[in-house]
């Protein structure tokens, strides 16, 4: 067994539990439904959508954007540019469906 930090198996643990609580597989379909309908959204975009059709309990981006993250490295989605986000005022990454 690895030396750990105290607590570190513990903290672990619940991020494990967390991840699996959440169902990636059924988040990404949801935001696959969105991108489908929209075309291109920025992260919090999709979480406000995610939110509005009930799939989220909040319209926090941290619904949407580990998953963009995951398909977008799986090569399901991409970023097509960039542009200022309506709700935080900041530059940020627009995605699409690759069409490939």
């Amino acid at each position: 067994m690895e030396n750990r930090l105290p607590g570190e198996n513990t903290t672990l643990e619940c991020r494990r539990m967390s991840y699996e609580e959440i169902k990636p597989t059924k988040r990404k379909n949801q935001i696959l439904e969105i991108l489908q309908e929209l075309k291109q959204a920025t992260a919090t975009e999709i979480a406000h959508e995610l939110y509005k059709r009930g799939y989220a309990k909040t319209f926090d981006r941290n619904a949407a954007a580990p998953r963009l993250t995951e398909l977008s490295i799986e090569g399901i989605v991409e970023p097509i540019g960039k542009k200022k986000c309506e709700y935080q005022g900041k530059m940020v990454s627009v995605y699409k469906i690759r069409e490939d």
